[in-house]
C-alpha cells in the first residue's frame, strides 16, 4: 500500500472535521486544528468541492458532504486501518503461530504445505513453496495452528474489470448494454486473454445494485468496494465492479494508482 501525499491526507482531515456537522464550522477553525493555513484550507475547499466531494451554495461554509464525499471518508478510515495493519504485520512478521484452514484432516505435528485457495490459507500434507507444522489437530476445512513456516505462499496476483454503466441522469440500469455487461460477467476474463473467471462481484451505488438484479448476478461486496478489490487481487482473486458514472473512473484511477492489474469496459449502450 502506498503511503498518502500531505495533500491527500489533508483532504481527508478537513473532510472529517466538516463530517461532524457542526453549525458555525470555519475555515479558521479547521485550520488551528490541524495546524495549516487558511489559505491552505481554503485551496484544499475548493479543490474538494471541483471533485465533487463537497457541497456548498456559494462557495462558503456552511459545507457538507456528499454521497461521494461520505464514501471518500469511509474509503480513506479502510485505508488508514489496513496501513496501520500493514505495520502491525511488519512489526510481528516472525510471529511464531500462523492461521490456516485444513485441506485435509491433520494431526499435531503434521509437516504441511500452505497455499491460497480463493483467497483463503490452507494446508494440506503436501510439500508447497511454503510450508509449516501443525500444532493442533484439525479435521477437513476446520481451522488449524501452525508453526516454523519457512518459504512464500506462491500466489498469482489476480485482476480487476470496471464496467462504467449509466447514472440516474444516464437512464440508469435501463440504458446499459444488458447483453454485453451479461456477457462479460459470464465469460470470465477470456476477453482479456485470461482463462479465468471472477470470483468476486462488487457494486458501487443503487444503479449498480439494481443492474445486478435485473441481471441475477450475485454481489459480494458493497461497501468500500475499490479497498476490498485491491485486498483481493492481492489473494488471487478476479473481482468484477460495476460502478455508474464519475465513481467508475475514480475506481479505476485508485486502482492504478496501487498497480492493481486492471481493466475499463463501457456498459453503455451504444
Amino acid at each position: 500500500m502506498k503511503v498518502k501525499y500531505r495533500g491527500e491526507m489533508t483532504k481527508f482531515q478537513i473532510l472529517y472535521e466538516i463530517s461532524k456537522r457542526e453549525p458555525h464550522l470555519r475555515q479558521k477553525d479547521i485550520s488551528e486544528r490541524l495546524g495549516i493555513t487558511i489559505q491552505a484550507i481554503s485551496e484544499q475547499i475548493k479543490s474538494l468541492i471541483e471533485e465533487g466531494y463537497l457541497a456548498t451554495a456559494d462557495g462558503k461554509s456552511p459545507y457538507s458532504l456528499t454521497l461521494e464525499g461520505i464514501d471518500k471518508v469511509k474509503e480513506e478510515v479502510y485505508e488508514l486501518s489496513k496501513y496501520t495493519n500493514e505495520v502491525l504485520k511488519s512489526i510481528d512478521y516472525y510471529k511464531s503461530i500462523w492461521p490456516a484452514l485444513a485441506s485435509e484432516n491433520l494431526k499435531t505435528g503434521d509437516e504441511v504445505g500452505i497455499f491460497m485457495d480463493n483467497g483463503i490459507l490452507r494446508a494440506i500434507k503436501k510439500e508447497k513453496s511454503a510450508n509449516a507444522v501443525t500444532l493442533t489437530d484439525a479435521i477437513k476445512d476446520e481451522d488449524v495452528a501452525l508453526k516454523d513456516l519457512t518459504g512464500t505462499i506462491d500466489i498469482e496476483e489476480g485482476h480487476v474489470v470496471v464496467i462504467s454503466i449509466p447514472n440516474t441522469r444516464e437512464g440508469g440500469s435501463k440504458t446499459a448494454n444488458l447483453d454485453l455487461i451479461k456477457d462479460i460477467h459470464d465469460s470470465g476474463l477470456r476477453n482479456w486473454n485470461i482463462n479465468k473467471k471472477f470470483d468476486r462481484v462488487g457494486v458501487l451505488g443503487t444503479v449498480a445494485y439494481g443492474l445486478c438484479l435485473k441481471l441475477a448476478i450475485s454481489i459480494d461486496i458493497e461497501f468500500v468496494v475499490t479497498d476490498s478489490a485491491i485486498e483481493a487481487v492481492e489473494k488471487g482473486l478476479n473481482v468484477l465492479i460495476f460502478a455508474a458514472g464519475k465513481m467508475a473512473k475514480h475506481v479505476f484511477r485508485k486502482l492504478e494508482d496501487n498497480d492493481i492489474n486492471c481493466h475499463f469496459l463501457d456498459g453503455h449502450q451504444k
